[in-house]
């Protein structure tokens, strides 16, 4: 496991107090047309994320939790509906022009199917040139052709593509989904970056080539002091992937701390119910089995109160009304949950679930 954060140490990249809505267009009847248009999606709501160099980040959850709408904000692709996104603590305000430009060049985003990131009609060559054109504008047609080649040669190497030779002349069809998502990697590396967003970047991936690519970025996160964002799904990964592992359900976070205590010892019912479901020989068995009792709520409607309480097993009457804050529970790891409301904790004993 990777050694832990120093305090001192300040974000790269940082969300604050981030909330992202999506207007609901549509419905039966034009008499309902204005209650309509204001119906929105609560895709994200309220979220503070740090992204720190040299350090592996995981935003776990399950599907339709948010994490990719999150990252998308990050990378400048949302407008925010309310909030702050920090690049090296200075406010983050255009998603256009040259300012967008510059951002994408400190803040590369690396998306899930590697073959829907790619034109299928131009070679390996065709798209890093581009990149490095983009990000590099020294390397133009008119200072010769052999400074842009080197470029590009150097960024396959860095990903374990070699010789490059044989990728450069290659279609995305012809190379294999581990070999692309490489290339993914090699074309975000063109702009020399910050930050690197991956959004569950082996998830299209065979089982037997997801552990290259996942140390692949480890180690150019190491090397480069890259601040790097692992969206995903499984927490298994993000347990031995991540130094730090951040929950999401339902557009909110939800717990967050160390990787390793997150996953042994996770907090929240739901980060609870979320790692009994991935195989681990590793992780010692929880302290109690949990049993999820739902799905998750809509997010045009989200729930009142705690927005998992209509699936918590260990839900009580106040988790249907009031959302929790946070709590902090040591060593930098905290959760969004009524159980460790530390000044009612006799109270808490005493409560009777809801009904």
């Amino acid at each position: 496991m990777p050694e832990p954060l120093a305090d001192s140490a300040a974000p790269v990249l940082e969300a604050v107090h981030v909330t992202k809505h999506f207007p609901v267009h549509g419905g039966q009847g034009a008499g309902r047309f204005d209650s309509m248009r204001r119906r929105v999606v609560h895709a994200v709501e309220d979220a503070s994320l740090g992204l720190y160099a040299g350090q592996v980040t995981a935003l776990v959850g399950e599907s339709g939790s948010g994490k990719s709408t999150l990252a998308r904000i990050l990378a400048g692709l949302y407008r925010r509906t309310s909030g702050e996104v920090l690049l090296r603590g200075r406010p983050v305000r255009t998603n256009h022009g040259r300012a967008f430009r510059r951002h994408v060049g400190e803040v590369q985003l690396i998306l899930q199917d590697p073959y829907g990131s790619f034109n299928p009609m131009l070679r390996v060559s065709t798209h890093l040139e581009r990149a490095v054109r983009i990000h590099e504008p020294r390397h133009e047609p008119r200072h010769g052709g052999d400074a842009l080649l080197a470029r590009t040669t150097e960024l396959l190497e860095q990903v374990n593509l070699s010789p490059a030779r044989q990728f450069l002349d290659k279609y995305p069809h012809e190379l294999s989904g581990g070999q692309l998502q490489r290339v993914s990697i090699a074309r975000a590396l063109a702009a020399r970056p910050s930050v690197i967003l991956a959004d569950e970047p082996v998830s299209n991936l065979d089982v037997s080539i997801r552990l290259g690519v996942l140390n692949l970025l480890a180690e150019l996160t190491s090397a480069d002091r890259v601040a790097l964002l692992y969206v995903t799904h499984d927490v298994a990964s993000a347990r031995y992937f991540a130094r730090e592992t951040a929950v999401m359900y339902a557009g909110q976070l939800i717990e967050s701390g160390p990787s390793e205590q997150v996953t042994s010892d996770p907090a929240h019912p739901y980060t609870r119910l979320l790692v009994s479901s991935a195989p681990d020989p590793a992780r010692r068995a929880p302290r109690e089995q949990l049993q999820d009792t739902g799905q998750p709520p809509s997010l045009i409607s989200p729930p009142a109160g705690c927005r998992f309480h209509p699936r918590c097993p260990l839900v009580m009457q106040r988790c249907t009304t009031q959302a929790p804050p946070r709590f902090e529970l040591g060593g930098g790891h905290w959760a969004r949950c009524w159980l460790f409301q530390s000044a009612v904790s006799s109270d808490i004993t005493k409560e009777k679930p809801a009904t």
